[in-house]
């Protein structure tokens, strides 16, 4: 079970792909904040988004999680765009539903 609620029928194969990974991390807590996120952007991320996505997913769970989360410092290389933009999601869902 992946979890997801979108289609990937519309996507290309690239995105196809990053959907998949992204619901398919190794652990479950980064599999929800990743596919999660995937559902909801993966069709507006341009190309260059699309690389700064993937070079995220290519980070190690724990890691990605504690910069995520601020325990830990967000290294330069990673802290984009895109990874901004997952944090934002969390936050404003956050504040949703509270």
């Amino acid at each position: 079970m992946t979890g997801t609620t979108r289609s990937s029928s519309d996507l290309d194969p690239r995105r196809r792909k990053a959907l998949f990974r992204s619901w398919h991390r190794g652990t479950r807590e980064m599999d929800l904040v990743l596919g999660r996120f995937a559902d909801a952007e993966i069709g507006r991320l341009d190309d260059e988004e699309l690389t700064l996505f993937e070079h995220l997913m290519e980070a190690p769970d724990r890691d990605l999680f504690s910069w995520l989360t601020g325990s830990a410092a967000t290294p330069a290389n990673y802290d984009t765009t895109v990874f901004r933009r997952i944090r934002a999601h969390y936050e404003l869902n956050d504040e949703a539903g509270a």
